[in-house]
This record gives C-alpha cells, sequence and structure tokens, in this order.
C-alpha cells in the first residue's frame, strides 16, 4: 500500500488494542447485565417485604389498629330525605359538567356500617381460625375457603386506610353522599355464612339487608350504584334477590343458575374478582431455577369427584389417568394439600382448570402465581378483568367436548412449540402482580383492576338510575340490564 503500513507505529498499535480491549469489555458487560440476564422486577415481580400479602399477616395489623371512624355530614336532620340527596347529587354532577372536571377517578363513599357486620366477624374469624379444624361437606378447610374469598377484606382496608398511607390514585374515598359515584358495602357475608349458626346467619343478613335499604342513597338509585361483596356463591344466599340491582363482586356468574337465580347477575352490573391465590408467587429468581425442573406436562391436585359442570373431572380421569407425564392427583386444600400442589404446580408445564360445582375455582390463580401454564376446561368460565387482560396471551382454552374425546388433548399441548411455551411463561411473569391482593393495595393489582373495571360502568349505572326515577309505574319500556322488559313495580319512586 502506498506511503507504508497504516499500523506500524507502536504507540498507535498499543492505542488500538487498548481501544479494542475497552470496547470488549463494554460488550461482555452489556451481556452480562442486559434484560434476558437480569430480571426485570416490572415484569417479574418479587414480593416487596414491606407488603403484607397474607391475610392473616395484614388482618392481625388491621385489628390492633382499626382506622378511626368518620361522622356522615352530608345528610343532618334530612336524614331520610331521598329527594334532598338527589337534589345535592345533581348539583355536584352539574357542576363537574359545566366545569370540565369530569374525571376517571372514582369517588366511593363507605358505610359506616354497624361493628356486628364488620370488626365483629373480622374478629371471630381472628379468635377462632387457629383452633378450628372444621371442614366443609366437600373437605375444604372452612377458614381457608374464607381466606380465598376474602376480596371484602382487601377492597375495604384499603379504602378506609388514611389517604397518605394508600397507592392507588384511581379512587377516593369521600365523606358526603352527594360526592360519591359508588357506595361501598362493608359487610363481610362469606365469614358469617362459614362461622356463624345458620339461623344467627339468616337474621344477621335480615338486618344488613334493612340496615342498607333503608339509607337515602339506596333508595335514590335502588342500590344500582352499590357495591356489595358477595364473593363464595352460598354467602347472603337467603336475602340476596332484594339486592339484585346492586353491583355484586363475584368469583364468577354461573349462567346455569345453580347458584345465581335468572335475572340476579349479569357482566353489565357485576364485577368479577379473582380468588385468593393458595399457593406462593414464583418470583423471577423462582422462574428461572424452575425452568429446567417442568418435566411434567400436564398437572392436577384437586377434589375428582364434583357436582353441577365439575363432573367433566371424572371423565379427565378416565381419559389422562394412565396417560405417561401426566400426574392426576386427589387432594384438599389443607397445609399438606398445599405444599403437594405448590411443588407439582412448579414442576410441570401446564396446569388443569376444570370446572368445579362453580365454573371457577382458586386452581386457575394458583396455576398464575406458580408459572404453570392454566388450561382451562370451563365452558360457562367468566374471568376477571377481561376488559383489561387477555387471558389467551397466558392460558389454553379448551372446550369440554374436546377435552374428553380420546388422545386429543394431549395431542393439543404436545403441539405447542418450545418458542411459544416461552412465551406464554413470559407473559404469566408479567400477568401475576394482576392476581395478588395486598395491603395496602399496590398499583395494577386486583384492587387497582378492579376500581378500572368499575369507572367503566358508571355511564350505565347513572343511566339506569336516572331512567328508573322519571318513568311512571308499570311502564313497559324499563330495561334490565339483560335489557328485557322488566316490572317496574319493585322500584322505589323518589319520594
Amino acid at each position: 500500500m502506498a506511503g507504508g503500513r497504516p499500523y506500524g507505529n507502536p504507540r498507535l498499535r498499543s492505542l488500538i488494542l487498548l481501544v479494542s480491549l475497552s470496547l470488549l469489555s463494554i460488550s461482555l458487560l452489556f451481556l452480562f447485565f442486559s434484560p434476558k440476564s437480569l430480571p426485570n422486577l416490572s415484569q417479574n415481580p418479587s414480593l416487596n417485604p414491606t407488603v403484607d400479602y397474607s391475610f392473616l399477616s395484614s388482618l392481625q395489623k388491621f385489628l390492633s389498629s382499626k382506622p378511626r371512624r368518620h361522622r356522615d355530614d352530608s345528610i343532618t336532620s334530612a336524614a331520610s330525605d331521598v329527594r334532598r340527596l338527589d337534589e345535592l347529587v345533581w348539583r355536584r354532577e352539574t357542576e363537574r359538567l359545566y366545569t370540565n372536571s369530569i374525571s376517571s377517578v372514582v369517588n366511593v363513599y363507605v358505610y359506616e356500617m354497624p361493628d356486628k357486620f364488620t370488626y365483629d366477624l373480622l374478629e371471630l374469624f381472628w379468635s377462632t381460625y387457629k383452633e378450628t379444624v372444621n371442614l366443609t361437606s366437600n373437605g375444604s378447610p372452612v377458614h381457608r375457603l374464607i381466606e380465598q374469598h376474602s376480596i371484602d377484606y382487601w377492597l375495604w382496608a384499603d379504602l378506609i386506610a388514611p389517604e397518605s398511607q394508600r397507592l392507588l390514585k384511581n379512587v377516593v374515598r369521600v365523606y358526603r353522599q352527594e360526592d360519591a359515584d359508588l357506595f361501598y358495602i362493608p359487610f363481610f357475608t362469606t365469614i358469617s355464612y362459614f362461622l356463624l349458626e345458620k339461623q344467627q346467619c339468616k337474621s344477621l343478613y335480615r338486618e344488613a339487608l334493612k340496615w342498607v335499604t333503608d339509607q337515602p342513597a339506596w333508595n335514590r338509585s335502588g342500590g344500582r350504584d352499590h357495591i356489595l361483596p358477595v364473593h363464595h356463591p352460598w354467602s347472603f344466599k337467603s336475602v340476596r334477590k332484594y339486592m339484585k340491582n346492586a353491583i355484586w363482586l363475584l368469583p364468577d356468574m354461573d349462567s346455569t343458575g345453580n347458584w345465581y337465580k335468572p335475572g340476579q347477575v349479569s357482566l353489565e352490573k357485576d364485577l368479577i374478582l379473582p380468588y385468593v391465590a393458595n399457593l406462593e408467587l414464583c418470583d423471577a429468581k423462582c422462574l428461572s431455577e424452575s425452568e429446567s425442573k417442568r418435566s411434567t406436562l400436564l398437572y392436577f391436585r384437586g377434589r375428582l369427584k364434583r357436582n353441577a359442570g365439575g363432573k367433566i373431572r371424572a371423565k379427565l380421569v378416565a381419559e389422562l389417568n394412565r396417560a405417561e407425564n401426566i400426574v392426576i392427583e386427589e387432594g384438599t386444600a389443607g397445609e399438606v394439600g398445599k405444599a403437594a400442589a405448590q411443588q407439582g404446580m412448579r414442576r410441570s408445564v401446564f396446569c388443569l382448570s376444570p370446572a368445579g360445582d362453580t365454573p371457577s375455582s382458586a386452581r386457575l390463580f394458583d396455576a398464575i402465581v406458580s408459572g404453570c401454564i392454566p388450561v382451562i376446561i370451563s365452558d360457562e368460565l367468566e374471568l376477571p378483568f377481561e376488559g383489561i387482560l387477555d387471558y389467551r396471551k397466558i392460558a389454553v382454552f379448551v372446550s369440554s367436548n374436546d377435552a374428553v374425546e380420546p388422545g386429543w388433548l394431549l395431542t393439543y399441548l404436545r403441539s405447542f412449540s418450545a418458542a411459544q411455551l416461552k412465551e406464554m411463561r413470559i407473559n404469566l411473569a408479567k400477568y401475576s402482580r394482576h392476581f395478588l391482593y395486598s395491603h395496602p393495595a399496590q398499583p395494577l393489582g386486583p384492587e387497582d383492576l378492579a376500581w378500572r373495571m368499575l369507572s367503566g360502568k358508571l355511564v350505565n349505572i347513572k343511566l339506569h338510575t336516572r331512567r328508573s326515577q322519571r318513568l311512571v309505574k308499570e311502564s313497559r319500556s324499563v330495561c334490565s340490564c339483560d335489557c328485557k322488559p322488566a316490572n317496574f313495580t319493585s322500584a322505589r319512586p323518589l319520594s
């Protein structure tokens, strides 16, 4: 090359070598600390040590420092005057409309119900859970059932916490009824169902019904803007027909009619909330360590004989019981069963989630927090937060007919490629935070998503409330939530 060799200068060679080594070091550091090697905590959450995810731990602290009560100063000498409250609401909404101050924040008024509906029931649970070994008719521990349906506690505890301690900004507790978009009824229906004698429970249900339906806000809307936690399908059953206009917090819809009567529940007015998972979160470190240990193709542990839609379990057992690389076990939700299920799910690629006595079960959410891809076989199942989350990214849906066809299910599961399975597990890691109840409630946790879903229902709630207020008695134009003609005689006019 004319002019001599360009790299002949020793000092220049040393400089080039130094730069090359520096670039190589930087590249190695980048590869080592890249998101592929370090877990992304925003996608693969670990449990925050300053947050309570345990119902028992959170409840103990809650009962040791009861939040102070707030006096209701929205209605004074005219506490029963529904028309006055309606006028106050109209003024507030008109002001918001014309000052362009409408926002996505949900304003919630929390009723200060007598302690027998709230604190006394929590104290009853706390004082008995260690000693009680009672089982339900299907073999499940009573107190474990209460825990997995404890959504009423998690929502209420967050709402009444001091504002300085709350992290959720899309829901605000208000102390005047005219400022409220929604009214929260803090009655522990599941605890009362399981821990009180039958007649005592029914009596308390009737008292709660009367207390709520005597409120001016209830009579103004017919209960349409009231939130009623009835997450266990047996709870509040004797009187809930009188509160069918309210927003029910449910585990599923069960359109078969086994648990809810026609016209009582609908996706338009009600909200599906996840069970509290029975198993511990398999966090980023756990997911990484368990990846190579997932040698079982399909896992199930639970009661093999169920009623209603759950009868498919027996058929699935007959189809899958002798198949290679499949684990099907009889088991219950006690401590031994919990440990076995946690170990089994963390060693499996897919986890079977068939219908039980109801279309849903806590098993689905146990699988999600365990990093095990759910195989959902429940034709009537409705899923929580489906307006926000796409479950097709984390679960496999199979019809009951296909599932019991000889050889079909296993052939289908084995058809998934390694890349598809990896992508679904990545999405499971991202989604797990949406099913971890906690105190304080965390952004993007189930409490947060619940209020986001409820915010989307507000306009429709106001529509049905105002139509019910202005339509004449016996009008045929009254619509129920499923838009079938409804008799207006049950609606109460403003007085």
